[in-house]
């Protein structure tokens, strides 16, 4: 009896997206900054840097390959890894309610050590 090997599942969630609806913006804040800028090793820690890491709000259907895929094709670089989180959105008051932004997802995406993104 011969063994078949199962075949990989098709894409379930949302539709197709182009590298441009994948990326949607990078997120500029003082801690992304310093990620994208430090270059020295973890002080205290056998790790590696983390130096030269991005960090940008992506579509919440994209998965870590098609973030990758997007962001070389965008910026031209060569990336490394690709660390993925969902955030909650925050409880805002409007008028006299309790309401709620929307979640988003996050990616900090880590290039090879020649790669740099310039933002400005």
């Amino acid at each position: 009896m011969a063994k078949t090997t199962p075949q990989p599942k098709p894409r379930t969630r949302g539709p197709k997206l182009e590298p441009h609806q994948i990326v949607l913006r990078p997120l500029v804040t003082e801690k992304s900054t310093h990620l994208s800028t430090r270059s020295e090793g973890r002080t205290g820690s056998k790790l590696p840097p983390i130096g030269n890491a991005y960090c940008f709000e992506v579509n919440a259907w994209a998965t870590k390959d098609e973030i990758k895929n997007a962001v070389q094709e965008l910026f031209g670089v060569r990336v490394a890894k690709v660390r993925t989180q969902n955030r909650l959105g925050k409880h805002r008051r409007y008028r006299f309610k309790m309401g709620r932004l929307p979640n988003w997802k996050k990616a900090i995406v880590t290039l090879h050590e020649q790669d740099r993104i310039e933002f400005f």
